[in-house]
């Protein structure tokens, strides 16, 4: 008999709590914050500049005048642990570019002595050079190496048309994979939802 009264009681408190279940409005699904990835884009391209920069070339004097000995020529070449050189006249134009390839298939090979010949005796002129921007892409001016088989390549001002620099093909190298290392940290900062790129620290 008291077990029966229980019961009568307990089943319309457990018809009310069903009732207020049954009314009681679902809990809001959570919200999420999309995070947004500004990696590297094409616009973004590394420029012949960039190269220019990181350039052994960018701390010396790359010119020399096409007047002077190949003598002269392989003296800097040593002093300054580099391949090749831009020829200029007495006013500063470029007038071609020399290289150690030059030295050694025109000076070694046929005999003749360094201290007697001009740097202009051998240099390539510059109607014949394949030269750059500093706006061009690192890309475009791989292209151009790999195009003509050359390892150097002048810069010349897009409006004076006069030398800025001269990259190698060593140069653009190093500015890629120094690119590609920078996009990697972006890439594993965003992994581990970090960075500067995620409004986060």
């Amino acid at each position: 008999m008291f077990s029966r009264v229980l019961l009568r009681q307990a089943l319309p408190a457990a018809s009310r709590i069903g009732s207020a279940a049954a009314v009681r409005p679902a809990a809001a699904a959570p919200r999420f914050t999309a995070r947004t990835f500004s990696g590297p884009t094409v616009e973004d391209a590394v420029t012949a500049d960039d190269a220019w920069k990181k350039s052994c070339y960018v701390e010396m004097d790359y010119t020399v005048n096409d007047e002077s000995t190949v003598y002269d020529f392989v003296q800097r070449l040593a002093a300054f642990n580099v391949g090749c050189l831009v020829t200029v006249d007495n006013d500063g134009n470029i007038t071609g570019v020399v290289s150690e390839r030059d030295y050694v298939c025109k000076i070694a090979l046929l005999g003749k002595t360094s201290k007697d010949t001009r740097i202009k005796e051998i240099s390539t002129k510059a109607a014949n050079l394949i030269t750059a921007t500093p706006e061009d892409s690192v890309e475009d001016c791989m292209q151009m190496m790999l195009s003509k088989d050359i390892r150097h390549l002048p810069l010349l001002d897009s409006s004076s048309k006069k030398v800025v620099g001269i990259i190698s093909i060593k140069d653009l190298v190093k500015t890629l994979l120094d690119e590609k290392e920078k996009a990697i940290k972006v890439l594993s900062d965003f992994a581990l939802g970090k960075g500067g790129h995620f409004g986060s620290e």
